[in-house]
């Protein structure tokens, strides 16, 4: 499946976690070779990924959240980005 499509519906690779560092004050992915520092709306679309939530669901879901609009790109672009690191993962 390709993954701009908004049925893709993304996870994390089981590898990846998603963890807040309290002594930095944080979000940040970790896996085994490394670490993703995560900004705050990162790490919230990185929530979203359980599986069973479609890309369209977590666009709605953040537009809705904070009452925008257009986000679709910039989500995309985001997962795609982690995707081609292999920490994303796209699904049914």
């Amino acid at each position: 499946m390709n993954p701009a499509t908004s049925a893709a519906v993304p996870r994390l690779h089981p590898k990846a976690r998603l963890q807040r560092d309290d002594v930095r004050k944080r979000d940040v992915l970790l896996y085994p070779e490394g670490i993703v520092t995560l900004n705050p709306t990162g790490a919230e679309i990185l929530g979203l990924c359980d599986g069973v939530r479609s890309l369209a669901d977590i666009v709605a879901t953040l537009e809705q959240r904070y009452d925008a609009s257009g986000l679709e790109r910039d989500v995309t672009s985001f997962l795609e980005g982690l995707a081609a690191k292999g920490l994303v993962l796209y699904g049914g």
